[in-house]
């Protein structure tokens, strides 16, 4: 993920020895609590009942950039051990790529030299790189005020209720502030746990705090930044701002956000665009949600091609897989908000000082 300032390189394999993250322009003296970082790695390992019965520990291991707990501004590395690895399986599948995984195109791309096992660099536990990228992003954030939230919009047919800015940042709830949609999307989820399948869904997020001003048109875009980073996660098809797919049913009279002074400062009556215009915040909440397709390891007997053989076979995969990965992807959707608001924010604080209001 590289930004202007910012940026960030993901390492290593889903069964190597550890998966990890460079991060690089991190500005120094920022205070780093390695307690914190661990409590962000385990929200993103979800609900235990719908993940992967991998069970690992997460500890961060700092190997460079942070100097009693300060950031020193050099470039910082994290890694992350992985300790519950069971490769046997891949063996036997080597030849047959699973239907939804990335197998068939990265065999390709890599002249059959890719590490296929658990999926190899192509696997969600890289995530964990973009959560701590996040994390890093998010301290940067705090010292303006700047807050990000993502929670469950929807889980396959139930989706969450309209809820307003201030129930986002409120609710107890640390997947989603709507309580009975939130029961309902247990029962979803539960329902393609027990057929051995899995449902894909859709997490809405807002930041909040955001000044107006950051952005830019074309290559400075930060719609198209943010976009571009969402759509780096792993299982990602689809994402949207403010409004999004339903400005195609309206009228300009029906979706154009007024104008207006509270408290001193120009806001807008309604957010339809989501708090980006032209690539430029203006101020208002940034509002995305981003759809994650089922994730691709399920139990049931599957079509696919056996590669040596050159024939069509079904295979039946083993192993541990997750029936729902949407609700782990909340800090991981958080962490590329974070990283691309950072990004620009220190852009624009390069700025001041040089440039007058007019």
């Amino acid at each position: 993920m590289k930004g202007k300032l910012l940026s960030f390189t993901l390492f290593g394999e889903s069964h190597g020895r550890a998966v990890g993250v460079l991060i690089e322009g991190v500005p120094p003296g920022i205070k780093i609590s390695v307690d914190e970082m661990k409590k962000e790695l385990e929200r993103r390992k979800g609900i235990a009942r719908f993940s992967t019965k991998r069970r690992e520990p997460d500890e961060p291991i700092i190997l460079s950039g942070m100097f009693r707990e300060y950031t020193t501004g050099t470039p910082i590395a994290v890694i992350v051990e992985n300790k519950d690895v069971d490769s046997s399986y891949y063996e036997e599948i080597k030849n047959t790529p699973r239907p939804g995984h990335a197998d068939y195109p990265a065999k390709i791309k890599y002249f059959g030299y890719n590490d296929y096992r658990g999926g190899g660099y192509f696997s969600g536990r890289l995530t964990i790189g973009i959560v701590i990228a996040g994390y890093f992003a998010k301290k940067i954030l705090e010292r303006y005020g700047i807050k990000v939230r993502a929670y469950l919009k929807r889980i396959g047919k139930v989706e969450a209720r309209e809820i307003s800015i201030e129930e986002v940042f409120s609710s107890e709830n640390p997947y989603c502030p709507d309580e009975e949609a939130f029961e309902r999307m247990i029962e979803e989820m539960e329902e393609a746990r027990k057929k051995g399948d899995s449902v894909g869904g859709v997490v809405e997020v807002v930041a909040i705090n955001v000044p107006p001003g950051l952005g830019g048109p074309h290559d400075e875009d930060i719609e198209a930044d943010l976009a571009s980073a969402f759509f780096r996660i792993p299982a990602v098809k689809g994402v949207e701002f403010g409004l999004g797919f339903k400005f195609g049913e309206k009228r300009g009279s029906e979706v154009n956000d007024p104008f207006v002074i509270r408290d001193g400062k120009v806001v807008t009556e309604t957010n339809n665009h989501g708090g980006v215009l032209g690539g430029i915040t203006t101020g208002m909440p940034i509002v995305a949600r981003i759809a994650f397709k089922p994730a691709p390891s399920i139990y049931l007997p599957q079509r696919t091609v056996d590669l040596k053989k050159m024939g069509e076979v079904e295979i039946r995969l083993r192993g541990r897989f997750d029936s729902c990965i949407v609700p782990k992807a909340l800090p991981v959707v958080e962490g590329m908000m974070a990283f691309v608001i950072a990004d620009h924010l220190l852009r624009r604080k390069a700025w001041e000082g040089f440039v007058g209001q007019v």
